[in-house]
């Protein structure tokens, strides 16, 4: 047990496990790592400064790199607000996915999520006439319950999260097709849900910029200025000495798989109000970036923690790798294999300065 989890005062709030920087996972999903470095055993500089920061350096690399492939049209105004339009939704995502993976937690559901909560949005409005404002709160009810559902059965019953949140994701995609009835929804949607989507809604900037600012700055302050943002990385780092302290372990997993839900749905909606349609089992292809960016933000800024800002930037590292080798005109399957090589590094770097504690 990390020393801050055991120093908690008699009469003291026992639910806050280790409020400084010890509640921080000392192992996360599967090898994660974070906590205070042991007196003694630190570890070389370049080893910490490739750890704290060898992803932010790596994105002005490719930066460069590509700037210089493509001098004419990488390194434009036009360029740049497209990158960043392409990655708001999934960084929204991503951000979401890293609550549960700081529990300790795996959610595969999310790709189908992302697919339904976006198809249910369209089906309501263009196949039953449902104004576009209520729709959307019915699929974010939608992602809602299902986040209830996999935190329950996880927490209360005792379900492995990876076998759980698979089964979910099967279930969803059988649900999208039946909202759909695996039809390319597109014709019907409104203007306003449209707008969404828009390329220069608030001073010029695309809509999903902001909103995904917007849920990075909240995420951010929840996970790392609130009690229970404390206490979901202590349970993460100890989940039984967190529960010894008193903390609800059960009630912050359920927590936990309801905003990752949520975010998939939001995320989903994002997507199609972007394209103005919905494809049949579309969201799938972001399950993988998705756990790409997070695990390679748990390489960020602090080592082995699932960190908001790391995330921000892996998503950022994701989505300029991902232009300009479309720039450069590599085929997608290329682009599939570089993104699975970066998480396999992403995990690889995230034990670097594990190793040397």
């Amino acid at each position: 047990m990390a020393t801050g989890q055991t120093d908690a005062p008699a009469g003291g709030d026992p639910g806050l496990v280790g409020a400084g920087t010890a509640a921080r996972p000392a192992t996360g999903p599967k090898g994660a790592s974070g906590g205070a470095r042991p007196p003694g055993r630190r570890g070389p500089d370049w080893v910490q400064l490739v750890a704290r920061g060898g992803v932010l350096v790596a994105l002005l690399l490719v930066i460069v790199a590509f700037g210089i492939a493509r001098p004419d049209s990488f390194l434009t105004t036009n360029n740049l607000n497209a990158i960043l339009q392409q990655a708001a939704a999934p960084a929204i995502l991503a951000i979401g996915l890293t609550v549960p993976l700081a529990l300790g937690e795996f959610d595969l559901s999310i790709g189908a999520m992302v697919g339904l909560g976006g198809a249910s949005a369209l089906a309501l409005i263009t196949l039953h006439g449902v104004a576009w404002p209520v729709a959307v709160l019915l699929a974010l009810g939608i992602g809602l319950l299902v986040g209830l559902v996999n935190g329950v059965f996880i927490a209360y019953l005792g379900a492995s999260s990876f076998v759980q949140t698979l089964a979910m994701g099967v279930i969803l995609l059988g649900v999208e097709y039946l909202f759909t009835n695996q039809q390319t929804l597109f014709s019907g949607v409104p203007q306003g849900y449209k707008d969404l989507g828009q390329s220069d809604a608030i001073l010029g900037v695309n809509i999903q910029i902001w909103l995904a600012l917007l849920v990075a700055v909240l995420m951010y302050l929840f996970l790392e200025q609130t009690e229970t943002g404390r206490r979901i990385y202590a349970v993460g780092g100890n989940p039984d000495a967190a529960r010894f302290a008193g903390v609800s372990v059960k009630r912050l997993r359920v927590l936990g798989f309801v905003i990752v839900a949520v975010a998939a749905v939001i995320t989903g909606i994002l997507l199609t109000a972007q394209g103005g349609s919905s494809q049949p089992n579309a969201g799938v292809p972001y399950l993988l970036p998705a756990y790409a960016a997070a695990f390679l933000g748990s390489a960020t800024f602090r080592p082995g923690t699932f960190n908001v800002p790391g995330t921000v930037v892996a998503v950022l590292f994701l989505g300029v790798i991902t232009t300009g080798l479309q720039m450069l005109q590599i085929e997608t399957a290329w682009i599939n294999i570089i993104q699975g090589v970066v998480l396999i590094a992403a995990m690889l770097i995230s034990r670097l300065e594990r190793k040397h504690r």
